[in-house]
Formats: structure tokens, C-alpha cells, sequence
């Protein structure tokens, strides 16, 4: 993200320091991950230590310092799926993707982790993909649920976005009050 991108969204929320949770939101939605320039710029413009920014960014969890690839998926290692054979499943991602949990392809694909419950264990093992889940994995089934992630989405140019509006959160939240319930 070029930091004229990133003045456009901290002039959305008013610059100021109480939005910087969804300032640090929308960017990674854009790109996937805090770039160490991004940070040291919202840091400067919001007259915050970059610190502070950087503490944030590294306390939660969806948030990352490194690029993340277009499909996050997620094995699930509780008790549960472990059992039913998630290892197994666990490490067939890893050789077909060519990477360790906590990893993203060079393509900026995919990036795996491991977690340690999904809170679904009645459907273990479970791989959960951009916050789809497929249940009673195994290490043949996954080929198949892999290869739809591969191609490019019907009618999409991939330019590595992950927001469909391409808003703002607060953009996002204006329009849906004047909307009102549906």
C-alpha cells in the first residue's frame, strides 16, 4: 500500500489515536499485513510512538508484520481433530503447499497455520479456509479442497485484495445505519 493510501484512510477516521485498532484493520485487509514503513507512517501522522503501533499489531492475532498469503488456512490440532487424524492432514498441507505452519507460499497463495481448537470438534478433523470449514478432513480429501482455493475467482482479476467493497470499515458502518435492519 502506497502511503497516500494509507493518509486516505487515517483522514476517513479523523486522525485520530482512539481508531487506530480499525486504521490497523482496514490496511491489513487491503494488503494482508503491516508493512514496517505503514506502521512507522500511522505512527508519525497519529504523533504516537511507533511502538504503541507495533504492540498492537503484535497482540492480535489477525494482525501481521510479515505478507500473508490471498487463503489463510487453518488446521485445527485440539484433542478432538488430533485423534481423528488431523497430523496426518496437517502434514499433507505442508508438503503440497511447501511450507511449515505459520508460513506463506512464495506465490503469496497460501499461508497455513496450526491452531489449537476451532470449537467444532464433533466434525474433526477440520481445515477452515478464509472462515470456511471442512469437516471429517483427511489427507486424499484436502487435494480436492485445495484445488478449488488454486484458480483464480470467477470474473476477478486477483490484485491480492481480500476486501470485497474496497471500503472502510467506517465507510462500511455509515451506510449500513442509513440502511437500517434488512
Amino acid at each position: 500500500m502506497e502511503l497516500r493510501e494509507v493518509d486516505q484512510v487515517l483522514k476517513e477516521y479523523g486522525y485520530e489515536e482512539s481508531a487506530i485498532l480499525p486504521i490497523l484493520q482496514d490496511i491489513q485487509d487491503r494488503d494482508r499485513y503491516l508493512a514496517k514503513e505503514v506502521c512507522e507512517h500511522i505512527a508519525e501522522k497519529l504523533s504516537i510512538p511507533v511502538t504503541r503501533v507495533y504492540r498492537l499489531a503484535t497482540f492480535y492475532r489477525a494482525f501481521s508484520l510479515t505478507p500473508r498469503g490471498r487463503h489463510l488456512v487453518s488446521c485445527c490440532m485440539g484433542t478432538a481433530c488430533h485423534v481423528r487424524g488431523a497430523p496426518r492432514v496437517l502434514d499433507k498441507l505442508e508438503m503440497d503447499l511447501s511450507i511449515e505452519p505459520g508460513g506463506t507460499t512464495k506465490d503469496l497463495m497460501f499461508s497455513l497455520e496450526s491452531v489449537n481448537c476451532l470449537g467444532a470438534c464433533a466434525t474433526g478433523p477440520l481445515v477452515v479456509i478464509d472462515g470456511h470449514y471442512y469437516g471429517h478432513m483427511s489427507s486424499i480429501k484436502i487435494d480436492s479442497v485445495l484445488k478449488e482455493y488454486k484458480k483464480p475467482p470467477k470474473g476477478e482479476k486477483d490484485e491480492g485484495k481480500t476486501k470485497k467493497s474496497g471500503k472502510s470499515r467506517k465507510t462500511e458502518a455509515k451506510a449500513s445505519k442509513r440502511k437500517g435492519p434488512q
